[in-house]
Order: structure tokens, then sequence, then C-alpha cells
């Protein structure tokens, strides 16, 4: 466990259909039976999280960028208040599928709002937690995009334009930067991971990465 005296935040996270989900499936699958593990998503996660995950999603829904971060903020603080703090606080391991990367990648890059105003947004939702490591896949977006299309019919995000979904790509590749975690320390360490490929192979890059950090856990 991190000397901090609780359990494990680990996030993964990247553009559209970089395998998130899946990933944090099997990591999950490492740690059954061996130590109380949660895995969530964002939205959602909690009563208000999943409504707020509904409108966001929805094709049909229109609303402005300003009113979009709002509800990721609010579905993140309901979150991190009532479900991943508790967590940590009994020793669990918390994987969270997406987390504020996410939110700088989409809103800021993605949206073009103001880094300060969304960060400082942010910081009201988290209250101070920073994840002890973050996963972040990268793929390419026009891969991704196929990814997520055999899943069925593309969400709201999803059916933002390509010139959208560069920028995002384009901000995860920042976001492994050393410059850039430099100056943003609320988002904890960050570990870029090639997303290209089988989801064993993938799984195995990201195993390595944790069991380097937490052989007490993820080594049987």
């Amino acid at each position: 466990m991190p000397g901090n005296g609780r359990g494990i935040l680990l996030v993964v996270d990247g553009p559209e259909g970089a395998g998130k989900s899946t990933q944090v499936a099997r990591i999950g699958s490492l740690l059954e039976g061996r130590i109380e593990h949660l895995e969530l998503r964002e939205p959602g996660g909690t009563a208000l999280g999943d409504r707020i995950r509904a409108i966001l999603l929805d094709p049909a829904t229109r609303m402005t960028a300003r009113a979009e971060a709002a509800l990721f903020m609010a579905s993140r603080a309901e979150l991190v208040s009532e479900v991943v703090r508790p967590a940590l606080a009994r020793g669990a391991v918390v994987t969270l599928d997406r987390f504020f990367l996410s939110t700088y990648a989409y809103q800021i890059y993605g949206r073009g709002l103001p880094a300060d105003e969304v960060r400082a947004a942010n910081a009201l939702a988290v209250d101070g937690l920073v994840p002890d490591l973050t996963i972040l896949l990268q793929l390419p977006f026009e891969a991704g995009l196929r990814r997520a299309d055999t899943r069925g019919g593309r969400d709201r995000i999803e059916v933002a334009g390509d010139e959208f979904h560069r920028k995002v790509e384009q901000a995860f590749v920042t976001f492994a930067t050393t410059a850039w975690r430099a100056k943003h320390p609320e988002c904890g360490p960050i570990t870029s991971i090639d997303a290209t490929g089988e989801r064993a192979d993938v799984t195995d890059r990201i195993v390595r990465v944790l069991a380097a950090r937490w052989p007490s856990v993820f080594i049987s």
C-alpha cells in the first residue's frame, strides 16, 4: 500500500475506444479474492452520477460547453465524497474509468474552456484528492472511434467531429510529458501505455507497471 495510510486510487484514462473499461475489469480480476476493490466509472457511480451520465451521453441532449463541464464536476464531487473517499479509508483499491484528466482533455482542449476556471472547478469537486497513479492509454483517435463503433451507436461525446477528437488525442499525449506533469501536481503520477494491439498485451503492459509500483498488491 502507499505510505499515505489509505488504499490505492488508480485511474485508467485516455481517448474514446482506448479500452479503459476493459482494462479496469481486467485489473479487477487480478485483485479478486485478494483485497477489497471497486471498479468505478465517470460520470456515474452514484445515483446522482448515473442520472447525470444519461444526460451527458444522450446524443439527443443539447447543452453548452460550460453546462457540460459543470455536470461532469457535479458527478465527480458526489462520487469522490460518497464512494471513493470511504473506500480508500477502508484500504480498498479503487480503479476509476476516467477522472479529471478527461475533463482537461475534453473540456479544456476539446471544447476550449478556460483552463484556470476548469482547474478551479475540479479542485472544488475533488477536495484535494490526488490519484496514486493514472494509467494513460494512448491510441490514435481514428482507431479508437472504429473500436467504439463496434459497440453500437455513438454517444453524444463520440459524435463530435474529427477535429474535436484530434484535439483530445493531442491533449492526452501532452499530459504524458514531464513538463506538463510538473505544472499539474493535482494530477499525481502519470504513466503512458501503448493501447494498440491485443487487449491481453495491453493488460500485460499495465500489470508490469502496477507490479513494479505495488508488488505486494499486484504480484501473486
